[in-house]
């Protein structure tokens, strides 16, 4: 077994194993179909009753007396076909999109291969592989313990307990528990669906994901405006009875309720964010949720750690003071190894960095402050490979956010000895001797001043800073950290990224409210905060803050105090339940014990680089860099997928309304034969406008003063009170000069030209509704490609129809000079007061 613990398998056998067993993961039961997203295309009961009414009409044409109607209806269901191929390849598009990104986020695992660390796809695991698990890891299979060094495992997943169960040598761990804390390995029994996670996955599958608050929003906005309009063209199918006949009248109606409705408007929203999703994921913000791409832009204020988000998170150690003297690590001879000898053990042996082998050759695997402290040790001889040839573990206390300390237990030639290190602070306090130059005497307590004092100096340069000690024990004696002896300091720097300066003051500016929480040393805190601009109204530690009730601390953060230091993820919770009550926030987090504040955040941000598998299991977004720059480059994605929502929602609104206000006018106050808009000519408008053009403003670049303006209101509505006032003073505005062109071109060139140049109508508008939003977002027709390729095939396809044999089929004719002078006339006049409404509405209308 020991052999096993320390081997594990062989490449050649893991590959054979693979086969034989299959890759580690719970198979996906509901996969994307194909013809289930075609289908449902079709299912919509507005759809339904089309193609009902339609055949109805057809059938009706075979009566004697009647007209045969086989290319209407030909017609209408071709038009009704291809829209729901649209629909079809912008739904697929959209699941594909989702489905690729929960690829990326495939989680890793370390298994022992060939007697090396190696780190794979969790997926590549099989029976027989010896795992190494550390605090934070996503336990990868069903397996046995092998080692185990207080290792607490979270079964909620499986059992719903919250409570962490110890975990003994010989028990079973399972997979998709997480290891709360301690380390231990484990040999691998059963993978992917054999596990006991794998018996229930189908079960799992058929439960019903809830829908996000934006998710909800958009629905219920479709049918808001599915009732209205329902109601509006049920008073014009008994209108349209008196006047003409029955199917006529029912076809109308119908065709118009399919065009008016926007019931695909929640795939299209989906695929914008998918879209997002992506263009964020090449950014290094790879979205878990789909509805955080609209979430993050609304966000104001940020929670952010400052190690490895703030700072580069690439340590090095460059001070030492020991011996009651400060020692560049640069200049360090031959003389001072020999004399901090037991500092770096220390360094080395209570630290839980590992050094794996991978095909790029040697690489740390761990938490950067701990591989900082390892290559120091290194440096000068003490390789922590070496060490542990000599010294055996038998037990770890482990570092928490709570205790800022670990110690190791080891067995060293029938000598127990105890290594710790952790916030000078705490570990001075655990001491009552200190080892200087070799020798071991009484800590006084002018020395522990300072110390202190010199740990203040390290900080105050924007240095991490830990303490080391040690001490020798007795075999009988329990595993406690007391009576230390104090070894020194080792100060670290870890300098801030380039950019975050700037990307603050770009905060600023969009309103955007910059906390830094950290586990840190305040004074290091605060000169980090200074060297990158970060204005706070004093530094509050984790200790005053416990002193602190509700209200007293909600002043505080209300008088702008940004920097929190010495800090737990229960003083995380605290801080953001209190900025949620009027803000969105987002979190950022690694550990353990910040999956809570990650899921309670409105957007929980993990990281990816330092961060444990069960913190990004609990987030929303994972930054692929740890990069506080990253997560304001996502934001400012955010706020232009929600701005290209809004965009089509308006666009598609007003050319909405604008189609059943004239069809209800018309109804009402002319006296026509057939109605004003035949059934294919409405469908038809349908097709064009709604398709293309609407899901290519999704596609839409960002504004320029997208960053300039303030966060959206946390309880504002997507459509908003000037937003509902544009879509209805534009809508009006169109239908008058759509309605106005008719009786102009009626007046001249008669009505079969005139219901050809108002059908042209609609489509032209396209150009103007498109060009006065980009007016207002001071967008160019070239920055969008898309778009206006959209706009010239829709105006092209209209083009063919009316100047071709297909004329016929459409029941127009082609169009003369003077009917595009009252088009192309209209198309100016409705473009200018397009602009002059926006300019209106903007100004007197707000929110």
């Amino acid at each position: 077994m020991k052999n096993l613990t320390n081997v594990g398998l062989t490449d050649l056998e893991a590959k054979k194993r693979l086969a034989k067993y299959g890759k580690n993961e719970i198979k996906r039961t509901k996969k994307i179909s194909r013809i289930k997203i075609f289908l449902s295309q079709f299912t919509s009961p507005l759809i339904l009753l089309l193609i009902i009414a339609a055949l109805i009409s057809f059938t009706i044409g075979y009566l004697p007396g009647q007209e045969s109607r086989i290319i209407d209806t030909t017609l209408i269901l071709l038009i009704v076909f291809v829209s729901g191929i649209s629909g079809f390849f912008q739904e697929y598009k959209a699941e594909r999109s989702i489905e690729a990104l929960q690829k990326m986020t495939t989680p890793k695992a370390h298994v022992l291969r060939n007697g090396k660390e190696i780190e794979i796809d969790a997926t590549k695991i099989v029976p027989g592989d010896v795992v190494l698990l550390d605090a934070g890891d996503v336990i990868p299979a069903d397996a046995k313990l092998l080692e185990s060094f207080n290792l607490k495992v979270d079964e909620s997943s499986l059992t719903g307990e919250s409570e962490q169960v110890k975990k003994r040598v010989s028990d079973m761990v399972f997979m998709n528990s997480f290891v709360y804390s301690g380390r231990g390995k484990a040999l691998v029994i059963k993978t992917g669906m054999n596990t006991e996670i794998g018996k229930i996955a189908a079960k799992l599958q058929k439960i019903k994901e809830e829908k996000t608050s934006f998710e909800k929003e958009i629905s219920n906005l479709s049918k808001k405006i599915f009732l209205m309009i329902s109601g509006i063209i049920v008073v014009i199918f008994l209108l349209s009875i008196l006047k003409y006949n029955l199917y006529e009248s029912l076809l109308t109606a119908v065709s118009l309720a399919v065009a008016a409705i926007p019931e695909g408007l929640p795939a299209i929203v989906v695929l914008a964010l998918a879209i997002g999703a992506k263009t964020m994921a090449s950014k290094n913000a790879l979205i878990r949720k789909l509805s955080v791409v609209e979430s993050i832009g609304a966000v104001d204020i940020i929670c952010t750690d400052k190690t490895g988000t703030i700072t580069k998170n690439e340590m090095s150690v460059t001070d030492l003071y020991a011996n009651n003297e400060v020692i560049d690590i640069d200049i360090v001879d031959k003389e001072d190894v020999d004399k901090l000898k037991e500092l770096f053990i220390c360094g080395s042996l209570c630290n839980n960095s590992k050094i794996i082998y991978n095909k790029e050759g040697k690489k740390y695997l761990g938490d950067q402050t701990e591989i900082a402290v390892l290559k120091a040790s290194e440096k000068f001889g003490f390789s922590k490979e070496e060490l542990e040839k000599n010294y055996e573990k038998i037990n770890e206390l482990s570092f928490s956010s709570e205790r800022k300390m670990m110690t190791v237990f080891f067995k060293y030639k029938n000598q127990k000895i105890a290594y710790s290190k952790g916030a000078p602070e705490i570990l001075i306090e655990k001491c009552n001797r200190i080892y200087d130059c070799g020798k071991i005497r009484k800590l006084r307590t002018a020395e522990k001043k300072e110390i202190l004092k010199q740990n203040k100096k390290f900080a105050s340069k924007g240095l991490r800073v830990l303490g080391f000690a040690f001490k020798k024990i007795l075999k009988s004696e329990p595993d406690k950290e007391n009576n230390l002896i104090w070894i020194g300091l080792e100060a670290m720097t870890d300098p801030p990224r380039a950019g975050v300066k700037d990307v603050l003051e770009k905060c600023k500016t969009a309103g955007i409210r910059v906390i830094m929480i950290t586990g840190d040393n305040p004074i290091t805190a605060k000169a980090i905060a200074d060297e990158i601009g970060l204005k706070s109204a004093g530094v509050l530690t984790g200790k005053e803050l416990d002193h602190l009730n509700h209200k007293q601390l909600k002043k505080k953060l209300e008088t702008g105090v940004n920097i929190f230091a010495r800090t737990t993820p229960l003083h995380k919770l605290r801080i953001l339940k209190i900025l949620q009550e009027k803000n969105r926030v987002a979190m950022t987090g690694d550990g353990v014990n910040d999956a809570l504040a990650l899921k309670k955040a409105n957007v929980g941000v993990a990281m990816n680089i330092r961060g444990t598998d069960v913190a990004k299991e609990s987030s929303d977004m994972i930054l692929l860099d740890d990069n506080f720059v990253t997560i304001v480059a996502a934001i400012k994605e955010g706020r232009k997928i929600f701005d290209n929502i809004r965009k089509f929602i308006n666009y598609l609104l007003v050319c909405n309304f604008a189609e059943v206000a004239v069809l209800f006018i018309a109804t009402l106050f002319l006296t026509l034969k057939e109605p004003i808009l035949l059934p294919v000519q409405i469908l038809w408008i349908n097709l064009l406008t709604d398709g293309m053009p609407a899901l290519a403003l999704g596609l839409d670049p960002a504004r320029k003063n997208i960053m300039s303006d303030p966060p959206r209101k946390k309880n504002e509505p997507i459509i908003n009170k000037n937003l509902w006032w544009l879509i209805v003073t534009i809508g009006i505005k169109i239908t008058f000069i759509l309605l106005g062109t008719f009786f102009l071109v009626r007046s001249i060139s008669g009505l079969e030209e005139a219901r050809t140049a108002l059908f042209t109508g609609f489509i032209l508008y396209e150009f103007v509704r498109i060009g006065s939003i980009r007016y207002q977002d001071k967008l160019g027709w070239l920055s969008n490609k898309w778009l206006l390729g959209s706009l010239i095939v829709s105006l092209l396809l209209q083009l063919l129809i009316i100047y071709s044999p297909l004329n016929s089929l459409f029941y127009v004719v082609p169009l003369g000079l003077y009917s595009w002078m009252v088009l192309i006339s209209g198309t100016i006049v409705g473009y200018v007061l397009a602009v002059e409404i926006t300019k209106v509405v903007t100004r007197f209308v707000k929110g």
